[in-house]
């Protein structure tokens, strides 16, 4: 549960220099050998890529192999700052992790009691009473991803599931390079995602007093470019819809969402390792 709220906190807050993020932090994206290991951190912080607020929970880690079968990542941990975990890349080509959340929240009044729920379609029509007053609904998607490669690229794991924001890289995201522009896709259920806006954030944070941040909107057809500045590790993220909620203790103004037809909110975050020239 403070996993989700974690991310769901760092989803609505603003691209500030305080804001917190989710991410991960993969040991290597480009790998050589036979059958090479990677160790991924996961946390949710204020300076990315720097442990000092909460662990990101592992319970939605799905790994794809190159061939789209799904790996088994190894040595799961989860620590006070951070979680980690390995994979053994056995297999010659791209991979793809991915912390996948997908949950319903409902808020209502009977009375002047307000209530709260959590949970999915079905258990949330179990528990909001009939009698219930200002029902407001919200589905709230989140799909957190970082891309390593064995060997040679490959481009499997970018199929879409056509569920919820997803990526569809034109550039691969693991033949990235100072001074090169590189282009990206932006699909909400499988169509493109226009007006989407995206926000690119290099690492080192703690370390300079400028954010650093570069702002791009995708077009109509959900492409956007991004020229990279520098090599290093850059967080990059996006969301799209979503309403106004009210605030903590505040009982809903009016109906915002049902059961039926939730007030929808779909958000996405990656890490991307940028390379020198």
């Amino acid at each position: 549960m403070k996993h989700l709220i974690a991310l769901a906190l760092a989803a609505v807050l603003p691209m500030s220099a305080h804001a917190h993020r989710p991410w991960m932090l993969p040991s290597a994206t480009v790998l050589s050998g036979n059958e090479p290991w990677v160790t991924v951190d996961a946390a949710v912080s204020n300076d990315l890529f720097y442990f000092e607020h909460t662990p990101v929970k592992l319970d939605g880690l799905l790994a794809f192999a190159p061939d789209g079968t799904k790996a088994t990542p190894e040595n799961l941990s989860t620590g006070k700052f951070r979680s980690s975990f390995d994979l053994k890349l056995s297999q010659k080509g791209t991979y793809k992790l991915a912390m996948i959340n997908d949950g319903m929240m409902a808020s209502w009044k009977v009375g002047t009691e307000t209530k709260r729920a959590r949970g999915t379609a079905e258990s949330l029509a179990k528990e909001i009473p009939a009698n219930a007053e200002g029902l407001s609904v919200s589905r709230n998607q989140s799909r957190m991803e970082v891309f390593v490669t064995s060997g040679k690229p490959s481009d499997k794991v970018f199929e879409p599931t056509n569920q919820g924001l997803e990526l569809a890289p034109i550039t691969h995201p693991n033949d990235l390079f100072a001074g090169d522009q590189a282009s990206f896709r932006f699909l909400i259920d499988g169509k493109p995602a226009a007006g989407i806006e995206v926000t690119v954030i290099p690492g080192g944070i703690r370390y300079r007093n400028q954010l650093g941040e570069i702002k791009v909107t995708t077009d109509a057809d959900g492409k956007f470019s991004v020229k990279w500045p520098a090599p290093g590790m850059y967080w990059l993220s996006a969301s799209h819809g979503g309403s106004p909620r009210p605030a903590a203790g505040a009982a809903p103004a009016g109906p915002s969402g049902s059961l039926d037809k939730p007030v929808r909110r779909a958000s996405y975050s990656a890490t991307l390792e940028v390379l020198p020239q």
